[in-house]
């Protein structure tokens, strides 16, 4: 993986220092592994309601396997099952080198993709079918965020009286202040390291494995970029140094991905349904594949960065929800949750009254930002099967990002 190791020693020196907090260098991260987590003939449209009940004996309608039960509308087993499923999210393009004359049985199912997904078809699996099951995996996120909501620390201000403006404090304008500029400060720093980053490769070939080591190492090093800037923040956080360094640590480890993907919101244009890091270098779902990363990864990144975007905030909501996102007392291996539940309220109290003064008629601004801190938590989760994955195909991440994330090689 050369430009993936190129890319891991331009930045090794770098590693040490990043997270080096007031005293001497130490070793910010000691974690562990990421843990791993029809009938034949079928009418074209089936009543709804349960599936028959299996035999046992019944045999995969498109490759001739045990079946595992009906999936997209056919009886079919567990591997065709996935195979559509990816084919259809991915919206796959496959080409037979036997002119599409393929008998589909268990051997041949991994030897020819088009005449698969053509058998999948014939046989009755339904496109509509995959986009509904998506649906209800958005609704079951919905729930998961609901539940999750009691995770977000917020103590509302005691009731005003009647047509009492609210107002900030000196001390809360001076704290919005001194976030928004160090935001501006770690941005700025950024843009000098764009000429370190791996130039994206201009391979049109999707299979040229060159090329795709090149944009692994490309986003890799983007993201170690990334991380720099919310170290650098975060240390400039009022309260932030008060707390000892391994809560300091405990902190960032958790809520890195998080912020980066929050940073990575406010970087979406909907016009181009693209994300721009560096000020110009713009990427849209595509860009992201052949970088490596799964739809399954992928698609979640822009429906976020969408719902964000249709907030329109401005600096200094997004910095506030920056704070208050790294300020979580829930993260484990937090040792003073009492200290890090002050320090988030101090945010949680600045952001409510900012967006009371200045958004007096959304009364739901206020909910609708903390519960994206929820919609965040899960996408973690899928950050983590993300990486995972990409242990499976052998990319190694730099050194920095594989302590952060813990991936242990």
């Amino acid at each position: 993986m050369g430009p993936t190791q190129l890319a891991a020693q331009d930045h090794g020196k770098r590693v040490a220092s990043v997270f080096e907090m007031e005293e001497e260098g130490f070793s910010l991260f000691h974690g562990s592994e990421v843990p791993l987590e029809h009938a034949e003939n079928p009418p074209l449209k089936r009543k709804k309601g349960p599936a028959p009940k299996m035999l046992g004996n019944e045999v995969c309608s498109v490759c001739g396997d045990k079946a595992s039960g009906f999936h997209y509308n056919v009886l079919s087993c567990e591997g065709c099952k996935g195979f559509f499923r990816r084919s259809v999210i991915k919206g796959a393009q496959y080409v037979c080198k036997n002119g599409g004359k393929c008998e589909m049985d268990m051997y041949m199912r991994r030897k020819c993709q088009e005449c698969r997904l053509r058998k999948c078809q014939e046989a009755g699996m339904r496109e509509q079918c995959v986009l509904s099951e998506e649906q209800i995996r958005l609704k079951k996120l919905k729930k998961q965020e609901d539940d999750q909501a009691r995770t977000v620390v917020v103590r509302p201000n005691p009731p005003s009286p009647p047509n009492t403006p609210y107002k900030l404090t000196p001390e809360q304008l001076g704290m919005i202040e001194k976030l928004v500029a160090a935001q501006q400060q770690c941005n700025q720093r950024s843009f000098t390291d764009r000429l370190k980053v791996t130039p994206w490769p201009q391979a049109s070939d999707p299979h040229n494995r060159e090329a795709r080591q090149q944009r692994f190492a490309h986003f890799t090093e983007l993201a170690i970029i990334s991380v720099q800037e919310i170290v650098d923040f975060a240390k400039q956080l009022p309260g932030f140094l008060e707390l000892t360094r391994e809560d300091q640590i405990a902190l960032l480890k958790t809520s890195t991905i998080e912020v980066m993907l929050l940073e990575t919101s406010r970087r979406y244009n909907p016009e181009t349904e693209s994300i721009t890091f560096l000020k110009d270098l713009s990427y849209n779902r595509d860009d992201f594949a052949k970088a490596g990363l799964q739809f399954e990864f992928i698609n979640p990144i822009f429906e976020f960065s969408k719902g964000m975007n249709d907030l329109q905030l401005n600096d200094a909501e997004y910095a506030l929800l920056i704070a208050i996102n790294i300020f979580s007392a829930d993260r484990p291996n937090v040792q003073d949750q009492s200290l890090v539940e002050r320090l988030q309220h101090t945010y949680v109290e600045a952001l409510h009254s900012y967006i009371c003064i200045h958004r007096p008629n959304d009364h739901l601004m206020f909910p609708r930002m903390l519960m994206k801190l929820v919609s965040l938590r899960t996408l973690s989760s899928v950050h983590s099967e993300q990486v995972f994955a990409l242990r499976l195909q052998d990319k190694k991440l730099p050194p920095l990002l594989s302590e952060i994330w813990d991936v242990h090689e």
